[in-house]
């Protein structure tokens, strides 16, 4: 029979799942309490949250969210660092605070619905935040109007040019 506290923790974590596009799972041992406040206020700058559950309560979660229930990455103490909006800022919080602290270590987690390996994790942090990624499409943009309106420009140009130089030759 399962105690009030596990089945609170359950729906937490149902409800934690939801709307998340992204969960990476860290392994925080040896962590001091100021890395471990370090690290939440890195993850929360990026707009994601780390909460600490039970194993088996997130394998009973995933379970019931038909979600891959990781249980190869479930192995020891874990934290789950549930994403915000932009995925690839949660990660970019964790890579860089692990690359800081050989006492993280980043296990795998879930994306969309699928499981990825702390390689992929580690990728997903290497892309582009969004704003960067908006900011490379504006410059895009740009440049193709840029070069329309040069290329237009020049087409009354060209044929201004041509005329002058017909008025020249026949001036002369």
């Amino acid at each position: 029979m399962p105690n009030a506290q596990n089945i609170d923790q359950l729906s937490r974590i149902k409800s934690d799942l939801e709307d998340c596009p992204a969960v990476w799972v860290v392994d925080y041992r040896g962590l001091t309490v100021k890395e471990s406040q370090a690290l939440r206020n890195a993850i929360r700058e990026a707009g994601a949250s780390m909460k600490v559950y039970k194993n088996t309560i997130m394998h009973i979660a995933l379970t019931e969210a038909e979600l891959p229930t990781l249980d190869d990455i479930l192995e020891g103490p874990s934290a789950f660092v549930f994403s915000g909006s932009d995925v690839a800022a949660s990660a970019k919080a964790v890579k860089n605070f692990a690359k800081s602290n050989e006492n993280l270590v980043i296990k795998g987690g879930l994306m969309e619905g699928a499981a990825v390996s702390a390689a992929e994790v580690e990728a997903i942090a290497s892309l582009p935040s969004r704003e960067e990624l908006m900011a490379q499409i504006a410059g895009a943009i740009s440049g193709v109007a840029r070069g329309l309106a040069t290329t237009i420009d020049g087409v009354p140009r060209k044929v201004a040019q041509v005329m002058q130089a017909l008025s020249d030759q026949k001036a002369a």
